[in-house]
C-alpha cells in the first residue's frame, strides 16, 4: 500500500474578499472530493488572495498512485480562478 500527500499553493488573483477566495477553494475541493481523495484547505485561511489545498490518498502499488496523483494534479492546475505557484509531495 502506497500513501500519497500532496499540497498545492494557489494564487487567487481575481479574489477580492476571503469569501471569493472560499468560492473558488470551495468548488476545487468539491471536484477533488468526487475523485475519491481526502481533500483539506490546510494553510492560509485569513490571506485573501492566497491558499494551500492539501489531499491524501491510498493506492495499492506505485504505479497507481503515479496515475491518481496526476489526475488530481491536472484538476488542481485547470481549477478557474486559482493558479498554481508551488507544489509538494511526499510518499509514506
Amino acid at each position: 500500500m502506497v500513501v500519497t500527500l500532496s499540497t498545492w499553493e494557489l494564487s487567487i488573483p481575481g479574489a477580492g474578499s476571503l469569501k471569493e477566495k472560499r468560492s473558488v477553494l470551495r468548488s476545487l475541493k468539491d471536484r477533488l472530493a468526487r475523485m475519491n481523495v481526502s481533500v483539506v484547505e490546510s494553510g492560509l485561511q485569513d490571506v485573501r488572495n492566497r491558499g494551500r489545498i492539501s489531499v491524501v490518498f491510498l493506492a495499492a502499488h506505485t504505479a497507481q498512485a503515479d496515475s491518481i496523483l496526476a489526475s488530481v494534479d491536472r484538476c488542481v492546475a485547470g481549477s478557474r480562478g486559482a493558479v498554481v505557484v508551488g507544489n509538494a509531495s511526499e510518499r509514506l
